[in-house]
């Protein structure tokens, strides 16, 4: 939104500064961070409210688990919050790229809710959205996602698997590439979901993760930098580092409420939400198989 206040500059001004995406990628950040302090307490107190008994814990887990019993969950509704507005604010809006992984964030966030809600409701950490229905709904978000970050690669990449190294080999799968593009979303968003059952702490990870993918972004949508680095030019994704400073400014924001002793757990309204949107930048920046490896 901020970026159309360059139509205010005449080239060499203050206004100029919104033209530079490292710009508004640290405005992104510092927003995201903000937001998260403001509203991460008042969210707190209403989820303990709200909740009484907090996220389940599962009776076949470490007995150090059970030491979480009472703490809120649904926590991931701030960094969904944070990175939202910082994203909205900051990035274009007329990028593609940044409106498909918000469209997949914003997604699967619905359906970690509606599983977070489910299991709060019946005090049951197994009430949740049956498994299939799950997959089944990401699957879906996930193949729609896929069909239009493919209309937006250029035509030499457009359902190409890009290699890690050899820039110049590329698989050709067509119309197959749209599964294998659903599957890295779906793999990643539970990938994040099961590391996060895990301990409760999967925001550091997400941090990590989303920062690499976010630099990666940034480079494949420099002409310049991706004739340096020998990799594909993906023209537009240099956006997709505003989003990605606005997840890792939320997850700090998160992270000074959830570092142990926890005060609230992401829950899968986060989990599935960040992974979802790991898998969205791999497949929009054709680095697939860089997502693996991160």
């Amino acid at each position: 939104m901020l970026f159309w206040l360059t139509a205010l500059s005449d080239g060499g001004d203050f206004f100029n500064l919104f033209r530079y995406i490292t710009f508004r990628a640290g405005g992104a950040f510092l927003t995201a961070l903000i937001f998260g302090f403001l509203f991460g307490k008042p969210l707190i107190n209403v989820l303990r409210k709200r909740q009484g008994k907090g996220q389940p814990i599962r009776t076949d887990g470490p007995e150090g688990h059970f030491s979480k019993a009472g703490t809120p969950t649904m926590g991931g509704l701030l960094i969904v919050g944070a990175l939202l507005t910082s994203t909205l604010l900051w990035a274009r809006l007329d990028n593609g790229f940044v409106l498909v992984v918000l469209g997949v964030t914003l997604s699967y966030g619905l359906i970690g809710f509606a599983d977070d809600y489910s299991k709060i409701a019946k005090n049951d950490n197994y009430s949740g959205l049956s498994g299939k229905l799950r997959l089944t709904l990401e699957g879906i978000i996930a193949l729609a996602a896929s069909y239009v970050i493919m209309t937006l690669h250029p035509a030499e990449l457009t359902g190409q698997l890009a290699f890690p190294v050899f820039k110049d080999l590329l698989l050709n799968l067509g119309l197959f590439f749209l599964p294998v593009a659903a599957f890295v979303m779906v793999g990643a968003a539970n990938a994040v979901n099961l590391t996060d059952g895990l301990d409760g702490l999967a925001i550091m990870p997400v941090m990590i993760a989303t920062s690499t993918l976010g630099i990666i972004a940034y480079a494949v949508g420099r002409v310049d930098f991706t004739e340096y680095l020998d990799v594909h030019y993906v023209p537009g994704t240099g956006e997709i580092l505003i989003f990605a400073a606005g997840v890792v400014g939320g997850g700090l924001g998160f992270l000074w409420y959830n570092a142990p002793p926890a005060a609230v757990f992401m829950g899968d309204t986060g989990s599935l939400a960040l992974g979802g949107a790991l898998g969205a930048i791999a497949v929009a920046t054709k680095h697939e198989i860089v997502l693996g490896i991160v």
